[in-house]
């Protein structure tokens, strides 16, 4: 599993200057400054010169990255050029459906610039596969589920029921090509409970952080995706139950009523390093 920190990951419109400036003091894991959905297409090429600025300028807290326009549309490759000459490292691109796409993307960012590939589409699902195992620049998955929902036609569900299935797949992906996996947003902004509950599901389906659209939803996010005192304290017990003397040599070992094994041993000690 990768350890990078990338429980909450944060859209902010590059068109909005002050949005840009708060994004540098926030808590988020990853601030992305988004050229896509959140700017109207008279502001594309004004929002796409502010993003540079802001990858030039530095300053962040948080890691950033820049949301382009598909290269399918009319922004999607100057976007990509403008992000290459800026020097970003992290570009988050929508609607990938296919591994081409992939290798256009990767061929077009800086030498070091992660890709994170947004599935999206019913095309996605089926080719998902083959996207995560493209070579190129590919870091990471992200669920798209408002894009998606869209074009599947699902009904809204507390617990996602339509999505399950995709949640499996999207993980199981990323995991099989050493990929990070983001889940998507929740856009009830006022619904505190509903986005802590969402957020728990994404982390028992194996997610390594969300996507946000709203400052306030930062803490609920950081919460889900970190060990728990009760996780802390399991994981402490295992690793100091293996490194007994009597239990050297042993695959097997019993820790607080429960049977452990070598694999529990290595998740207790990745969990502790992700508590660091």
């Amino acid at each position: 599993m990768r350890s990078d920190r990338v429980r909450s990951v944060l859209y902010l419109p590059a068109s909005n200057a002050r949005a840009i400036e708060k994004a540098r003091t926030l808590d988020c894991d990853v601030a992305v400054l988004d050229l896509e959905d959140a700017v109207a297409p008279e502001a594309k090429a004004d929002a796409r010169d502010a993003a540079v600025a802001a990858v030039r300028d530095g300053g962040f807290g948080p890691r950033l990255g820049v949301r382009i326009n598909g290269l399918d549309t009319d922004w999607g490759l100057d976007d990509l050029a403008a992000m290459k000459a800026a020097g970003a490292t992290l570009v988050v691109a929508p609607k990938v459906e296919t591994p081409e796409a992939v290798h256009a993307l990767s061929a077009g960012l800086a030498k070091g610039c992660a890709l994170w590939a947004m599935i999206e589409t019913p095309r996605a699902l089926m080719a998902l596969a083959d996207i995560a195992t493209s070579d190129g620049a590919l870091d990471g998955l992200m669920l798209g589920v408002n894009d998606l929902a869209k074009a599947l036609g699902t009904g809204a569900s507390p617990d996602r029921e339509p999505f399950k299935p995709w949640l499996a797949m999207l993980v199981a992906a990323a995991r099989a090509n050493g990929l990070l996996a983001i889940d998507g947003v929740f856009n009830r902004i006022d619904d505190a409970e509903g986005l802590a509950a969402e957020a728990l599901q994404g982390r028992l389906y194996g997610f390594d952080g969300k996507s946000l659209i709203h400052p306030s939803q930062i803490a609920a996010a950081n919460a889900a995706f970190s060990p728990s005192e009760a996780e802390i304290a399991d994981a402490r017990a295992i690793v100091a139950a293996f490194d007994a003397p009597d239990a050297e040599g042993r695959g097997a070992i019993r820790v607080n009523g429960a049977m452990v094994e070598r694999l529990h041993l290595e998740q207790a000690k990745a969990l502790l390093a992700r508590a660091d």
